[in-house]
């Protein structure tokens, strides 16, 4: 049916790593099969008579220019500007907004923008946008303190997306007092030169403590914080009629020396670790990862809420879990001494490290021992103290692998940027009272590499058996990122080609370790990279420089790695030849929707975290500290405190008077009469001026011999290692 492969097609046409290709090209790069190709073809036609799609140079595929006019979804962006996203995708993608164009759309509003040329760049055409018109309000409930002013009762929004106060009529006798977090309901939106009106919904309780400002958060971003009871009694059936003695048709691996190694206060285990060495020389891993799928069936309630939530998200002191606690924290948790199932993947290596040849398997395993990042640390530097013998011999194997196999890696062009990260320290209360170095042992390395290659060894499995499945796709950088970049780069006085390799931006990163413009490089690269999303498209993953990719290794927290894990299992059993073809426009829309949740996950975590930093801040107005300069715009600079990794902004009329010219090429404002430089990667010190918690901002001013020497370049520290609960669940975002 061509019907499948229609939005298959215009999703991988809108990839921003997309080559023009024609027909046949393109469905041997979506993996369609022979017997399939005369859908394809047919869904191609129907594209191109619906204008659509257009052949281009070659008759190659491409999507239509953009027109004088754009319907899309607006989004956002806290520093004033925005973005259409287009119903219709065009070769151009999403639609710039400045801020003085935006027509007082909100994010998520249906709007209609009309597209203004700007000119080249990079011999690109460049457009701007202007909403002209609002069709839909796409959110119409907002979360923010209640506030009495002269007799009316406003709710002051948290954030940015509804900026102004929201009026409220009548709160009743029994309404919550000021200052309670609430949620309102808009029943009239702006407009000019009048204030928008609501309806308390629900009161979340006074704000300012751990609890209200981490519900407010939820309620923000439209999280689930309550499971269905049909879910939950599907996960209690599930855990009764489990029988761990039940092991029919799977490897028995209870003999076998396997350990997991967590942070501090993880609760679920969902992957554990062996090591065999061979007669021959070699050594094979095994990477036994939680088998969810046995508890959680396709179709079922708990699989309708674990694909709708997508991911787990992580609150300080409070998790959202994908799936319930009894499943996640029990029996799918691969607790030391307790016999669990696993889906599990076996990779042969040579003496270099280099992958022979690997297989999966369904099996039985019992963790012989739970191991911290800290005391996997302790057993690869000599102290062993209390660790049975053969523990210690398969961390410090495990130690040796994982060296082999992240320098077989770095050879094909991994890439790992040198940029700060922070655990935040909390009291009793849940207040923020410090920031430590997060931990950088390197059992984390040595956990990472691992869960790379099961991830990457799953991939090539389902490419062998010819299917289509959710990869983890990391496009490379597009080439006006690439232009932009070696330009910056060039201001720092170092060379990097537009369109760059991975072996490129390694040769680099190295050259500038320890330099003063080593944290500016580091961080402009960062920059250039596209996000990482869920897609069938086969499109490599550019920073593990890994050709095929996905996600196998955490199913009990991202519904990626549960579909995968149904794969495995089908052929594990035998089945999968058998399985019908996959709906290539069901599966692309399941990636969009798990990315989406992935991005939404990590705002809301991000969120909180800025909230709990900005009420310590509040309290330390008038305290200096040196930042870096991270973002330039024409209104000042963004500064990051290097403690607490969180933004401030110094507004340029603060700067000092002088005419300042944003050099957005080059990441630096300058000041024409004065000469003074302010670029990215600058190390400058600020005061705090305020910090306003509900509209989440840092206000910053420098100090007045910042503005009359230059800034210092920012040279590497050594940070203390320090205690690190989350880091693992972040590498494994990351990647």
């Amino acid at each position: 049916m061509p019907e499948r492969y229609v939005e298959a097609i215009i999703k991988f046409l809108s990839g921003r790593e997309y080559q023009p290709l024609k027909p046949k090209q393109l469905a041997r790069q979506m993996g369609v099969t022979e017997a399939e190709y005369g859908s394809f073809r047919e869904a191609v036609k129907r594209l191109r008579d619906a204008g659509r799609i257009v052949r281009g140079v070659k008759n190659a595929l491409i999507l239509p220019e953009m027109g004088s006019t754009v319907v899309g979804v607006f989004r956002a962006n806290p520093r004033g500007f925005g973005f259409v996203i287009p119903e219709e995708p065009n070769r151009h993608g999403d639609l710039f907004v400045p801020p003085d164009a935006t027509g007082g759309a909100l994010t998520g509003d249906h709007v209609i923008a009309a597209v203004r040329k700007r000119g080249k760049r990079g011999g690109e055409m460049v457009y701007r946008g202007e909403i002209v018109k609002i069709l839909q309000r796409g959110n119409s409930r907002f979360v923010g303190t209640l506030r009495l002013s002269e007799d009316t009762w406003f709710v002051i929004p948290d954030g940015s997306a509804m900026p102004t106060p929201i009026v409220i009529p009548d709160i009743g006798t029994a309404g919550p007092g000021g200052g309670s977090k609430v949620v309102v309901e808009i029943v009239k939106y702006p407009s000019p030169g009048q204030l928008p009106t609501g309806v308390i919904v629900e009161s979340l309780g006074e704000g300012g403590s751990m609890a209200v400002e981490t519900l407010s958060v939820i309620r923000a971003h439209g999280l689930e914080d309550e499971f269905s009871e049909a879910a939950l009694a599907e996960a209690r059936a599930a855990v009764d009629a489990f029988d761990g003695e039940d092991a029919a048709g799977r490897e028995d691996l209870t003999g076998r020396t396997i350990v997991t190694i967590d942070p501090p206060d993880a609760r679920d285990y969902d992957d554990a670790i062996s090591l065999d060495r061979n007669g021959d020389g070699t050594v094979t891993l095994g990477v036994h990862i939680a088998d969810v799928s046995h508890f959680v069936p396709e179709g079922s309630a708990l699989d309708q809420t674990a694909r709708k939530r997508g991911t787990s998200v992580y609150f300080p002191r409070r998790v959202l879990p994908m799936l319930p606690e009894i499943l996640a924290n029990g029996v799918c948790s691969l607790q030391q001494g307790r016999k669990r199932f696993t889906k599990s993947m076996f990779i042969t290596y040579d003496q270099a490290g280099r992958v022979l040849r690997s297989r999966p398997a369904e099996a039985a395993i019992r963790s012989a021992a739970r191991l911290t990042y800290q005391q996997a640390q302790a057993i690869c530097d000599g102290r062993t103290e209390g660790q049975p013998k053969k523990v210690v011999q398969l961390v410090r194997g495990m130690a040796k692998l994982a060296r082999r196999i992240e320098a077989r890696r770095r050879e094909a062009g991994m890439l790992h940027l040198d940029l700060p990260a922070v655990e935040l320290v909390f009291d009793e209360a849940g207040r923020v009272t410090d920031a430590v170095a997060e931990d950088d042992s390197y059992t984390h390395t040595i956990i990472e590499m691992f869960m790379v290659e099961a991830n990457e060894a799953a991939a090539r499995l389902l490419e062998r058996k010819r299917r289509a499945f959710l990869r983890r796709i990391h496009p490379a950088p597009d080439p006006m990122s690439g232009r932009q970049v070696a330009a910056f780069i060039r201001a720092c006085g170092w060379r990097l080609p537009p369109e760059m390799s991975p072996k490129d931006i390694q040769q680099l990163l190295d050259s500038v370790r320890g330099r003063p413009e080593q944290y500016a490089v580091n961080l402009a690269i960062l920059r250039t990279f596209q996000m990482a999303e869920y897609s069938p498209r086969q499109v490599e993953h550019f920073a593990l420089a890994s050709k095929s990719y996905c996600h196998f290794t955490s199913p009990i927290r991202r519904y990626p790695d549960l579909t995968i894990h149904r794969l495995i299992a089908e052929h594990c059993r035998g089945r999968l030849d058998a399985r019908p073809p996959e709906d290539l426009a069901e599966l692309t829309q399941l990636g969009s929707d798990c990315s989406a949740a992935a991005r939404r996950a990590e705002a809301a975590e991000n969120e909180l975290r800025d909230v709990l930093i900005l009420q310590l801040l509040a309290g330390k107005v008038g305290e200096d500290f040196e930042g870096v300069v991270t973002g330039v715009a024409n209104f000042g600079l963004f500064v990051q405190s290097p403690r607490y990794l969180i933004e401030g902004l110094v507004r340029m009329e603060d700067l000092g008077d002088d005419w300042w010219e944003l050099d957005a090429q080059r990441g630096q404002i300058r000041g024409e009469r004065s000469g003074r430089t302010f670029r990215i990667g600058d190390l400058l010190t600020v005061r705090i001026a305020g910090a306003d918690v509900a509209k989440r901002q840092l206000n910053l001013v420098p100090d007045r011999e910042a503005l009359t020497n230059r800034p210092k370049r920012r040279t590497k520290k050594k940070a203390k290692a320090g205690t690190t609960a989350g880091s693992k669940r972040r590498r494994q975002r990351k990647r």
